[in-house]
């Protein structure tokens, strides 16, 4: 197994560890409800250094970012990021990534952990226009610290205004004394606060600084798990559970990341746009239960009459609404919100009904 730059640091502090997408990752220290708890109510870090990073630079750069994925990167200004997906050519999903607008003819792609090597492929076989690609997956660590403390305790590390950067952009400066930190406002959590990008020689001072800054706030490292509770909470996408390669962005309700502007030629373009006009047969949709249960990954969806008309690709009990909730596909006919549905748990069908996400509103 691989080993992010804060694998000792992680067994220091108890940290349960676990094998993800080749990763040594810890899944929990204090436990997922009080790590969830610490990130929606103080401050938290996630390692998420396993992430892949690439550099797409040169006088063709956008030109194959904008072939390679939905959304519209000729919107981006410097320093804007941009949440997308690279579509695969048969209508369904490489990966879902962000892109970072970084200079002038150089944008950063950041990719999930288990397909870092499946996208590099891909990326360096549709590159026809001769962009120049660097994987830099190997040298970059990344800190997710998320929570409503999150801002007062990088401020304390950094000249740079984190009041100053919002939802989906970046910038790039000084924090805890090492130079050329990406600091970016892309949280994966719902609850705000930064990831930090830097080169893994700094990882153990950064970390440390960070810990120091929260301790007034009883800052926690958190684990994999609770990272999945939140993100299940605000409904975002996990790939390889609500969306792969069999699932369109049209289908998964990522039509707002899929730009079908005159500009704007990606893979897969008329097949998706043939989706949005015509419709789907089924929709991915989040669901709350109402009778006591906890919807699990590939639990079958049905109607009363115990039909299957789906399947969970997400579930969990949400520490805020103290419920099960859970996201699935649903035949187009049972998608409409508000709609009955019943999931199959130990041959019992437990009622559900079918809600708009995010489960929780934390404004």
């Amino acid at each position: 197994m691989k080993k992010t730059s804060f694998n000792q640091l992680h067994k220091d502090a108890g940290g349960k560890m676990v094998d993800f997408a080749g990763f040594e990752m810890p899944v929990e220290f204090s436990g997922i409800k009080d790590e969830h708890l610490t990130v929606r109510n103080g401050v938290g870090v996630f390692d998420v250094s396993h992430m892949g990073e690439f550099w797409v630079k040169g006088s063709n750069a956008a030109k194959l970012v904008q072939k390679l994925t939905t959304n519209d990167v000729s919107k981006l200004s410097i320093g804007q990021a941009q949440y997308t997906c690279f579509p695969n050519g048969k209508g369904g999903i490489v990966d879902d990534l962000l892109v970072y607008y970084y200079e002038p003819e150089k944008y950063m792609l950041v990719v999930n952990a288990s397909n870092i090597e499946k996208d590099w492929r891909w990326v360096v076989s549709q590159n026809s226009v001769g962009a120049e690609l660097e994987n830099a997956s190997d040298e970059i660590s990344q800190l997710a610290i998320q929570g409503p403390k999150a801002t007062t305790t990088l401020q304390k590390l950094t000249k740079v205004n984190l009041n100053e950067i919002p939802y989906y952009t970046f910038v790039t400066g000084q924090f805890a004394g090492v130079d050329d930190v990406i600091i970016s406002a892309t949280g994966y959590t719902g609850s705000g606060g930064f990831e930090l990008y830097f080169r893994n020689e700094h990882a153990e001072k950064i970390y440390k600084a960070i810990f120091e800054a929260g301790e007034e706030f009883d800052i926690k490292p958190i684990g994999l798990g609770a990272r999945d509770t939140l993100r299940l909470e605000m409904g975002f996408c996990l790939y390889g559970n609500d969306i792969d390669d069999t699932t369109s962005p049209i289908e998964a309700g990522l039509g707002w990341i899929t730009k079908f502007n005159d500009n704007n030629d990606f893979i897969d373009k008329d097949l998706l746009l043939v989706q949005k006009s015509e419709g789907v047969t089924r929709k991915l949709r989040g669901f709350e239960m109402i009778d006591r249960g906890i919807p699990r990954h590939d639990y079958e969806l049905a109607d009363k009459d115990g039909h299957v008309i789906g399947k969970v690709t997400s579930g969990t009990q949400s520490p805020m609404l103290n419920k099960g909730i859970g996201m699935g596909y649903l035949d187009k006919e049972y998608s409409a919100f508000g709609t009955e549905i019943y999931v199959k748990i130990r041959n019992r069908l437990l009622k559900a009904k079918v809600v708009k996400v995010p489960f929780v509103s934390l404004l």
